[in-house]
């Protein structure tokens, strides 16, 4: 069998030349290459590359003012519009906080960073863009029009690294959740209902070395329920009929990004379904998401509902929530949405 042959940066610049009009994701898988190697071939011409570290954007990401945070997995793509107000950096997981900008960032993921300029007519775009060891695109932030041009290049000059190589070799990542098949229903519903807030679930799988999805799948349907095709979009539907405030998370191995707020303009297009109001803006596809799940956590404040959204290998896609405030218990809205969304049809056995 010959080994296949890895393009050149050269070569990846023809193709991208040759196919303008293709997304980015689109030339890379055509190409059986890393996003990262993508923009990586381009180094010295629009790229340069930048010292990956999140703590070091999260010291400067402020001075840049307004700007568009993004934050994408296989199937979802988050986008925030807004100005970084409160950060807190840790050695691990560092997080933002703000009307806009609210985000939970995996330190030790983010591996390679690189500034990018394009071309858009006689304007430049320009953006910090994140990826981790194997390529996959993390975190990237796009400056806005009215976003300080000036504090960019600054940082771009101060987070220059010397290695400005146009050559980027992949790394393959194993994935990092358990699936234990031992444990049982009974020991899940115990360690279950023992939950005092939703942030001790993902202890309890990692305890208990149980993926999400088929926790979910065998705790019960009085904590957990299988949703028809199609209940993604009638959720958000009636939540921006209603005005119900909700929170938004899309998460990938180095990001968690979440919108808390109303919703408004949702619009379908082909496998679509979008949100595309003034400060976010949500591209979800429909077609990827293989399970759907409504989701019961006992916490101090009552029964939290959320709706959880899995693709045919059981990843998380998406996951939304009512936005509560802390201390405050679940609003009767979101529950009443959640729970009038059409259940999935379970076969019964002859």
């Amino acid at each position: 069998m010959t080994a296949q042959i890895s393009p050149t940066p050269a070569d990846i610049r023809a193709y991208r030349a040759e196919n303008a009009k293709l997304r980015e994701r689109d030339i890379a898988a055509n190409l059986g290459i890393s996003e990262a190697a993508l923009v990586a071939a381009e180094v010295g011409l629009t790229a340069t590359r930048i010292d990956s570290h999140p703590n070091r954007l999260l010291e400067r990401v402020k001075e840049l003012g307004e700007v568009m945070a993004l934050t994408r997995n296989e199937s979802a793509v988050h986008e925030k519009i807004g100005e970084f107000e409160t950060i807190k950096i840790a050695d691990h997981v560092s997080l933002t906080l703000g009307e806009n900008m609210d985000m939970r960032i995996f330190n030790t993921v983010w591996a390679h960073g690189f500034a990018v300029t394009k071309k858009d007519g006689d304007n430049e775009r320009l953006s910090l863009q994140y990826f981790d060891k194997a390529g996959d695109a993390v975190f990237k932030l796009h400056l806005r029009p009215t976003s300080n041009v000036d504090a960019y290049r600054a940082l771009v000059a101060d987070l220059c690294l010397d290695d400005q190589s146009q050559d980027f070799t992949a790394e393959t990542l194993a994935s990092s959740e358990e699936d234990d098949p031992s444990v049982t229903q009974e020991s899940l519903r115990d360690q279950w209902s023992k939950m005092t807030d939703t942030h001790q679930f993902f202890g309890m799988l990692k305890k208990l070395k149980i993926g999400r999805a088929r926790a979910i799948r065998i705790v019960g349907e009085d904590y957990a329920w299988k949703l028809a095709d199609g209940a993604v979009a009638d959720m958000l539907r009636a939540a921006a009929d209603a005005g119900t405030s909700i929170m938004c998370f899309v998460a990938n191995r180095g990001m968690v990004q979440i919108h808390g707020g109303p919703i408004s303009n949702v619009q379908p297009m082909g496998p679509w379904i979008n949100i595309m109001d003034p400060s976010f803006h949500l591209h979800l596809r429909q077609d990827h998401i293989a399970e759907a799940w409504a989701v019961r956590k006992p916490t101090v404040d009552g029964t939290v509902t959320s709706f959880e959204a899995f693709n045919a290998k059981g990843e998380m896609i998406i996951q939304f929530f009512d936005k509560r405030k802390e201390g405050g218990g679940e609003r009767a809205d979101w529950r009443a949405i959640v729970e009038a969304l059409p259940r999935a049809q379970t076969s019964v056995a002859a």
